[in-house]
């Protein structure tokens, strides 16, 4: 195992202030700037965590201020559920380009390089608002 911190992947030290008993998080969508070594700085003014406990069980995402601003029909920045899938599905576009920023851990942890992984999870989280909206 690599001993170089992954900024794709965070594993807590101490407790999480998310209101879930998170043991890490995965940074899906972050800005960043470029850096004249083929590197890049992230910047953290608009960005979504996913939050999973040790077992890798995903608990929710947590978005930024920015995000919660630009979507005034929610109410928190921890999002679970039926709200969690309309912001990745809103922000599906935007996420997949920043996770090729991590292709190679994003493949490790999910199976599939970003932009299949969210193609397929795209018609699985449409068919999850379907499913809850009233007859």
């Amino acid at each position: 195992m690599s001993d170089i911190k992954s900024k794709f992947i965070r594993e807590y030290q101490r407790k999480s202030k998310s209101p879930w008993s998170d043991h890490c998080t995965i940074l899906l969508l972050a800005d960043y700037q470029l850096e004249d070594d083929n590197e890049f700085e992230l910047i953290f003014t608009r960005y979504i965590y996913q939050h999973r406990d040790s077992a890798g069980r995903i608990f929710g995402i947590s978005i930024s201020k920015s995000i919660l601003e630009e979507h005034t029909e929610l109410d928190s920045q921890y999002l679970t559920g039926i709200d969690m899938y309309i912001v990745l599905l809103l922000l599906k576009e935007d996420i997949a380009a920043f996770c090729e920023l991590f292709k190679e851990e994003f493949e490790n942890i999910y199976g599939l390089p970003p932009v299949a992984y969210f193609e397929a999870a795209e018609l699985l989280w449409a068919d999850k608002i379907i499913e809850d909206e009233p007859q």
